[in-house]
């Protein structure tokens, strides 16, 4: 319990729905300008999902993010989760990056190869988590396969645009 009754490891889901809500925020800096603009205006397949989705997608991605990074810190803390939480933060790093990457940069070639390194770090946290918490790496599934998805597309992108 902290001082004022709340139970720590409440304030520790707290903090994570924080961080990963926060790391959307960067990026949709990066690309909610874009969307109308330069996005706009570049060639998509067919297939490219409609606008109006991603919002829901990402929120409810970011929200299963925070969840299973919890449930690994929850039991004896950072220390005790050191490798699976900095995989976490370094796949969480990159997921900003790569919105300021394609969108804020106008690199979709570059993005791809960005990309590539986030999807590997998705896996490389994935599999921590399980070690940790089945739950935690089963919840980090809907994300790969997005991000699994976001890479054809933005390879798609870049291959119809150059």
């Amino acid at each position: 319990m902290t001082p004022n009754g709340i139970d720590s490891r409440w304030l520790g889901l707290a903090i994570f729905i924080i961080v990963c809500l926060g790391a959307g925020g960067l990026g949709a800096i990066a690309t909610t300008p874009e969307i109308e603009g330069w996005y706009k205006t570049i060639e998509k397949p067919s297939w490219n999902p409609p606008g109006w989705i991603f919002g829901p997608i990402w929120t409810t991605l970011y929200l299963m993010m925070a969840v299973a990074a919890w449930l690994v810190w929850k039991p004896e803390g950072f220390k005790a989760a050191t490798t699976p939480l900095t995989l976490f933060a370094v796949q969480l790093l990159l997921n900003v990056a790569w919105s300021w990457i394609f969108f804020g940069m106008h690199q979709p070639g570059w993005a791809f190869v960005e990309i590539v390194i986030l999807w590997s770090a998705i896996v490389a946290t994935m599999a921590a988590f399980f070690r940790c918490s089945k739950i935690a790496g089963w919840l980090m599934a809907p994300y790969l396969a997005w991000g699994s998805f976001a890479s054809v597309l933005n390879f798609t992108i870049w291959r119809m645009n150059t």
